[in-house]
């Protein structure tokens, strides 16, 4: 070519080189290619247009999907998009190899990318060489992707940024690993350092604290958005002049500083330091930017689990109280366990609290709350929060149980039902609540319940009793409900345990299965009472809970509140009563005379109560006289009754006395009952069944008693028979 003379066209120079053109606007999902890039295409040679399908026909399929990974890469970098396709025949046979090389931009308005390139062939390299891991053929490729697939995995599985950038420093890239890496954030108008592998401790100190005008790439990475690769420390020093200094001494040969972003938001970099020059081809700079894009998404979930673990103990720390000094005659224990998913929070509470009238050193009577308001989120524990400081005014107010639990239900139904009109229903709310009044010198227990778990009482012997008290609706359901109060008394050597549904269904159990694992802890426990605490959350949480799992589908678990009661000075295993004098079993219980199902639950307190009385008969028959002696009062007086059955001694030579009381002053008197007689039989069957009975006039009423003594020689006998089995 002459001086002076016209250059020569696009078109022409570029056919000289064998090298086409092509445009690919996916919008339209049009293909244009020129006669040279239709030839390398397998096509006739000439200009035409393609469809997407069409053209997809062409290439390996494989192939297409790295066009398309590779576009998005070049658009997020402003690079260009270069990468090798396998062009195949009618056969599916490779025909040739060839180098697209294009420039795509992205239109906001259609969404879509439209690009304008060329094509080249050129030689398949070997696989395993250098230039074959910048193919997108070949082992390199399925490497890649086998570690992308192990690396997503592993990071999903991280649960604290500890644990992320733990994983981070163990990946091994195929075909080029880094010796060091570094993880940014952002604090303000300052670049911060979250963790670092590969470097020593005091070397990372001038990144801790780098202000984000700074000439670093991490800073330039968050001010822009893009990722910044340096291929060579003379690229590092010539285009980051002012840092270089710092990051010389860790003699490395390349860089690869990535944006860390979420959901459109740069939160941070990450930085790659190789001991080697690397290229940063097409498919190493996809590797990494598809790590950092995972690696993103793990901080921030790590962020976001770390964070609510911080409001959720902060919140349970707030609103779950101690247990304060030590009030003398009482020892209390207490756990709260929340549920294991969410934030962890729900509406389960207990308080014990300090009531009027009592000695500076805290000797006078105290209240213990336990609780459970509807649901397992934040409102939940809001409600729970706000209605055990009412619960806590209401009490040092100095208002009896069932006064607290009346005014408590009211506060709650007008905080919940009292909304304005057309308020989600879902918000609405109740609370099942248990206020035990306890007085430490006598061990007297007043106790009011809403719709809550009885109390279990553990005696000196180990027996356990699950105490039968009257109640009411749960709370905030009736703003007038009323709650009744039951009396019981707990001996010295007893322990009281109150507690949420949470302890007694988890693992998928009912309220009976459950009850019954409980009781097995109580019964077999031996130490003290914090001990026992523990034994009675690892019983329902613990390795063992996993084989005693329940008869329900639906195994959710529940927010655990935990409360233990026992009289100071006493311990809570089965020989710690021996101080306190002879052992002895004991349970009240109030029949009144709108109540007479009640005349059931006092059989079933009277066989719990003699769970291990040697003779089945003699049970048989303590439970039908109790029958007889309950239902005579309900009949033939107007008055209530109150049962009290115990047993003394110990085993061989026990004595079980029960003991019915009323108002009434009509003495009863034995009668001849003809044959189609429906009553008169209950001092018949006293007198032969009972080893002692009689009638005690009390001023104001009366009591019928009879006893029953353990057979001598019962325990013995059992024995020999056992052993006398083959």
């Amino acid at each position: 070519m002459r001086t002076g003379e016209p250059l020569p066209a696009v078109g022409e120079v570029l056919a000289s080189l064998a090298t086409g053109l092509w445009r690919w606007d996916t919008a339209s999902g049009l293909v244009t290619v020129d006669a040279e890039a239709a030839r390398l295409l397998g096509l006739p040679a000439r200009g035409t247009t393609l469809t997407e399908s069409q053209t997809r026909a062409r290439l390996h399929p494989v192939d297409w999907n790295e066009i398309t990974g590779v576009v998005g890469l070049a658009v997020a970098e402003n690079t260009l998009a270069e990468v090798r396709i396998r062009v195949m025949d009618e056969l599916g046979r490779v025909v040739r190899v060839v180098r697209s090389r294009s420039k795509p931009s992205f239109d906001p308005a259609r969404r879509s990318f439209r690009l304008i390139g060329t094509l080249q062939e050129v030689t398949e390299p070997t696989p395993g060489t250098p230039a074959g891991r910048s193919a997108v053929t070949g082992d390199w490729r399925r490497s890649r992707e086998a570690f992308l697939l192990d690396a997503g995995r592993a990071l999903a599985e991280a649960r604290s940024t500890e644990e992320v950038l733990r994983v981070a420093a163990g990946l091994s890239m195929p075909g080029f690993s880094p010796d060091g890496l570094a993880v940014f954030g952002i604090e303000g108008d300052r670049l911060t350092l979250v963790g670092y592998h590969g470097q020593q401790p005091g070397a990372v100190a001038p990144f801790t604290q780098l202000a984000l005008s700074t000439d670093y790439p991490a800073a330039e990475v968050v001010r822009t958005g893009r990722a910044v690769y340096l291929s060579s420390p003379q690229q590092y020093r010539t285009r980051y002049p002012v840092t270089w200094p710092i990051a010389a001494p860790f003699a490395r040969h390349s860089w690869a500083f990535l944006p860390l972003t979420v959901a459109g938001r740069t939160m941070g970099a990450w930085m790659a330091g190789f001991a080697y020059p690397v290229a940063f081809t097409p498919d190493e700079r996809s590797v990494l930017t598809t790590v950092a894009r995972m690696l993103a998404q793990a901080l921030s979930r790590a962020g976001t689990a770390e964070s609510e673990r911080a409001l959720t103990d902060g919140l349970q720390r707030s609103m779950m109280p101690t247990l304060g000094p030590r009030t003398p005659g009482l020892r209390v224990a207490a756990r709260y366990v929340p549920t294991g998913g969410g934030l962890q929070v729900g509406g389960d509470w207990y308080d014990v609290i300090p009531l009027p009238g009592g000695t500076e050193a805290g000797g006078g009577r105290v209240a213990l709350v336990i609780g459970d308001v509807q649901g397992h989120d934040v409102r939940a524990a809001g409600l729970m929060g706000q209605l055990r400081i009412a619960l806590r005014a209401y009490a040092s107010e100095g208002h009896r149980p069932d006064a607290v639990l009346s005014r408590a239900s009211r506060f709650l139904h007008g905080m919940t039902y009292g909304t304005p009109e057309g308020e989600d229903e879902s918000e609405l709310r109740f609370a099942t609540c248990l206020y035990v009044e306890a007085d430490p010198a006598t061990g007297t227990l007043d106790i009011a319940r809403a719709g809550h778990p009885d109390p279990a009482i553990r005696m000196a012997d180990g027996t356990v009793l699950a105490r039968a008290t009257a109640g009411g609706l749960p709370l905030g359901i009736d703003p007038d409900a009323d709650y009744p109060t039951t009396r019981i008394v707990l001996e010295p050597g007893e322990t009281m345990l109150i507690c949420t549904d949470g302890l007694i269904e988890t693992g998928g159990h009912d309220l009976d299965s459950g009850w019954r694992r409980i009781r097995a802890i109580l019964e077999e426990h031996s130490g003290d009472l914090e001990e026992l605490a523990d034994a009675l959350v690892r019983g329902v949480h613990g390795p063992s809970s996993h084989h005693t799992t329940g008869p329900l589908a639906d195994r959710r678990e529940d927010d655990i509140a935990v409360l233990l009661l026992s009289r100071a000075g006493v311990g809570t295993g089965p020989d710690a009563s021996a101080a306190a004098g002879p052992a002895v079993r004991r349970t009240l219980l109030k029949v009144a005379q709108a109540e007479p199902e009640r005349v059931a639950v006092a059989r079933q307190q009277l066989r719990e109560l003699l769970h291990d009385w040697p003779s089945a008969d003699q049970v048989d028959s303590a439970v039908l006289l109790l029958s007889e002696t309950l239902t005579n009062v309900l009949v033939h007086t107007d008055a209530d009754a109150l049962v009290q059955a115990e047993v003394r001694g110990g085993p061989g030579g026990r004595r079980m006395r029960v003991e019915v009381t009323d108002t009434g002053d009509d003495l009863p008197h034995r009668r001849h009952p003809g044959e189609l007689a429906s009553s008169g039989r209950g001092l018949v069957l006293i007198e032969l069944l009972a080893d002692t009975w009689g009638v005690d006039p009390r001023g104001e009423g009366k009591t019928i008693w009879f006893e029953l003594r353990e057979p001598a020689g019962e325990v013995g006998q059992e024995a020999s028979a056992e052993s006398a089995k083959p």
